[in-house]
């Protein structure tokens, strides 16, 4: 049976030599970190258009400046975060002072996906390094070429000791599952992501899960109808709707769904041009098995839009479903494709009411003009984090933590978020040797009367 206990002990023992714990230690693996990846920019772009066939435009905005301004950030407050902080003491701790030391778990393993091979395990990382910690990287085997870079250049700069990638399959996930590890951080799907959990808790390892879920756009009728369906078609077609994030399904008010409809149709030809195959700049779908999944999505409703796929491209063109309803294929599990069914509702209560059926969703987006609207969406629907009229812009705020709730996902990230992850806080009073409070001790007379006056 393949072990990584050797590697484990190895980051085990560098990490119990203190020095990741400098701080000025993980500066400079930020730093060395940044400069590499800007130095191998154009091999990373090649990589990514052999996997996915991402254009370089797209492969720059959603996997290399993202993760480069993520460093940026993190550089300029890492050293604010580390630090100790003090806290109030409570009346009865008088003379005492109190502070949370922040300190890095240890040796930590991310499980990063495929569909953004290169900035969903960098952004992980980041938080690692800025945290202290040591970290086995497993990247996915479904995209290789992006993989074996990865590999490469973290091998080539940094020690394995510290950070290292480990390249393989899903049992190579479950083999690295059987090590003692001290945090694990998983991007990927919801039946994965319960795999994680059941190995992680038989040695109580804490866990991130960056899971996903059936995520819904909701557009009413007094939207910004333009500009809703242009943000909408950019949110959900990017990485030809391979994201976690993208609007999985429309739901739009009955008075302003057709009108809004021809829009999108509009929006996906301004973007994507009417022929993406033509063009060759559209994002494939990343094997064979996804793509015969998505298929069978595309014999459900009306296309009103799309439809087409080429299979020796694994390209699916963007698709616009309508007559759908929630028993067909299409709505029962995450689409992850170029595939967007629109419903209609016409009762906010009873489209809230749908949408609460469903496992809470890892986003949720609203196109309203009324606060009244948002607001009461917002309150009355759980889901991990999204936008009022915009898509998957949230991400990129690093003020912004980014996770799920219940089914989609435990723990979140981005920013002060990611540091937050990898690092534990521990309390620390320190109490005065000048007095002692006598009321803490049970051998007065009236102990428990004085007691009582004093905590009330």
């Amino acid at each position: 049976m393949e072990t990584y206990y050797e590697l484990v002990s190895k980051q085990r023992n560098f990490f119990l030599s203190g020095k990741t714990k400098d701080v000025s230690y993980r500066i400079e693996a930020l730093k060395l970190l940044a400069q590499v990846i800007r130095s191998h920019e154009t091999e990373l772009m090649d990589a990514l258009k052999k996997d996915l066939n991402k254009s370089r435009f797209d492969s720059y905005i959603t996997e290399i400046g993202i993760v480069l301004e993520e460093i940026r950030f993190t550089l300029k407050h890492v050293k604010d975060w580390s630090q100790p902080r003090r806290v109030k003491s409570a009346l009865a701790q008088a003379g005492s002072k109190s502070y949370i030391y922040p300190e890095p778990y240890g040796v930590t393993l991310i499980i990063s996906p495929w569909n953004y091979p290169f900035q969903l395990a960098i952004a992980p990382l980041i938080g690692a390094i800025a945290a202290g910690n040591c970290t086995l990287l497993k990247p996915s085997e479904l995209t290789p070429e992006t993989s074996k870079l990865l590999a490469k250049l973290l091998h080539e700069n940094f020690p394995e000791e510290y950070i290292t990638v480990v390249q393989g399959d899903a049992q190579t996930s479950q083999f690295l599952l059987k090590e003692k590890l001290d945090y694990i951080f998983f991007t990927g799907s919801v039946p994965v992501g319960k795999v994680i959990m059941e190995a992680a808790a038989k040695n109580l390892t804490p866990v991130t899960l960056e899971l996903g879920g059936k995520s819904p756009c909701i557009v009413h009728k007094d939207a910004n109808l333009k500009l809703a369906a242009k943000r909408i078609a950019w949110g959900k077609f990017i990485n030809a709707g391979q994201t976690c994030v993208a609007p999985d399904y429309l739901y739009v008010h009955r008075e302003i769904k057709k009108q809004f409809t021809q829009l999108l149709i509009e929006a996906i030809k301004e973007l994507y041009s009417e022929d993406v195959f033509k063009t060759g700049e559209f994002t494939r779908i990343v094997s064979e098995r996804h793509f015969n999944r998505l298929k069978t999505f595309l014999i459900d409703g009306k296309p009103v839009y799309g439809g087409k796929y080429a299979i020796d491209l694994l390209t699916i063109e963007p698709t616009v479903l309508v007559d759908i309803s929630w028993e067909d294929s299409v709505m029962q599990d995450e689409i992850f494709g170029p595939i967007l069914p629109i419903l209609e509702y016409e009762n906010d209560n009873f489209m809230m009411t749908k949408i609460n059926e469903r496992p809470k969703p890892l986003a949720l987006y609203i196109f309203s003009e009324s606060k009244d609207f948002q607001d009461k969406i917002l309150s009355n629907i759980s889901f991990g984090g999204g936008c009022i009229n915009d898509t998957v812009y949230h991400l990129s705020s690093p003020y912004l933590p980014f996770g799920g709730v219940g089914e989609s996902g435990i723990g979140a990230y981005h920013g002060k978020g990611s540091f937050d992850v990898f690092t534990h806080e521990k309390s620390i009073l320190k109490q005065t040797t000048r007095f002692d409070l006598p009321f803490r001790y049970p051998n007065r007379k009236n102990a428990l009367k004085q007691i009582k006056m004093f905590i009330k």
